[in-house]
């Protein structure tokens, strides 16, 4: 599997599971599909810029570096807004998830992921 759709899938399932860590705080449990619509969409988008990255530079520790920060870039926005019904802020909740997803994701598509055939 290519880099990229192996970024993008990896993402999307792990961004999804990153949403389900939202049960454990019971406070926004009325807002869990919009949670896991969002950590999913925020998985993909990760999945696809660490694909990509992955393409082009072939280095375990850079593209595992890349996929934290590239994840918790993506997730910042995210962790800085306030919950809108009790106004408290869930920085540490969004932001330790969502970079973990971004580190696996930069590990295995840089072990997993398939190089384009070089053009001869």
């Amino acid at each position: 599997m290519s880099k990229i759709l192996l970024g993008v899938l990896l993402g999307g399932v792990l961004g999804f599971f990153d949403g389900l860590t939202s049960l454990f705080t019971p406070a926004v449990k009325p807002m869990l599909m919009t949670i896991l619509m969002g950590s999913t969409f925020k998985g993909l988008i990760a999945g696809v810029l660490i694909g990509i990255f992955a393409r082009k530079v072939d280095s375990l520790p850079w593209g595992v570096l890349f996929g934290l920060i590239i994840a918790a870039l993506v997730s910042l926005p995210f962790a800085l807004g306030a919950d809108p019904a009790t106004g408290k802020v869930y920085f540490w909740e969004i932001m330790i998830p969502g970079s973990l997803v971004g580190l696996i994701v930069g590990y295995a598509t840089q072990k997993y992921g398939i190089r384009p055939a070089a053009k001869a």
